[in-house]
């Protein structure tokens, strides 16, 4: 099977996914979406949220649209679940382990990033309230060149869902791309490497935030 058909039948099958997820999630949360616009087709990016639910993944990538076809970090314990959904995961993210982050995962990451068009990220890790932004898609912008690409999900009721009944109004704004370097306007090139990236990440939060 040649190069092509095989990204061909991953996009269509992404596609597929995305359009049942869709049907599934537009009637419980009442989804609306806006700032599409704001990714361009040819585009390269590296899209960052905020991590407070599970179902942020199928709604970031409903989000962003079937014909956008998202490239996830996740972490190893999500493979621990049902078989279909780690199967999923696996066939649309890299998997690293987050609590034992190695060399290995930071090249897996890289190769990701650089080979993808478009790759989703939360920055927080973790859906765990009160725990900051890590540096990586900070890092990895610079490394490889994409925009970064905000997404706000704004919730109208209890998110994470209280369950059977309490699903919230969902709306998705999806925010202008910017670079690194559009972000560290401001910052002094002499601040401490940690600091610096300690303030890229405050500032990419309230982009997300502001989306």
């Amino acid at each position: 099977m040649s190069r092509w058909l095989r990204i061909g039948l991953k996009n269509g099958t992404y596609a597929l996914i995305v359009l049942l997820l869709y049907f599934v999630t537009k009637p419980l949360f009442r989804l609306r979406v806006k700032g599409r616009a704001n990714i361009d087709r040819n585009g390269q990016y590296i899209a960052v949220a905020r991590h407070r639910s599970y179902w942020d993944v199928p709604v970031f990538a409903i989000a962003l649209g079937g014909w956008n076809r998202v490239h996830f970090i996740a972490r190893k314990g999500l493979m621990k679940g049902n078989a279909l959904v780690g199967a999923v995961i696996r066939a649309f993210s890299t998997i690293i382990d987050r609590e034992h982050f190695s060399k290995s995962d930071f090249r897996k990451m890289l190769d990701a990033i650089r080979q993808e068009r478009l790759v989703g990220i939360f920055p927080e890790g973790t859906t765990r309230a009160r725990v900051g932004a890590k540096a990586g898609a900070i890092h990895f912008a610079s490394v490889s060149g994409k925009e970064l690409l905000p997404i706000h999900i704004e919730a109208a009721g209890p998110y994470p869902p209280k369950y059977p009944f309490g699903f919230p109004k969902l709306r998705v704004s999806i925010g202008k791309p910017f670079t690194v370097e559009e972000l560290a306007v401001g910052i002094e090139g002499d601040v401490p490497r940690a600091e610096r990236y300690r303030l890229l990440s405050d500032r990419l939060m309230q982009r997300v935030d502001n989306a």
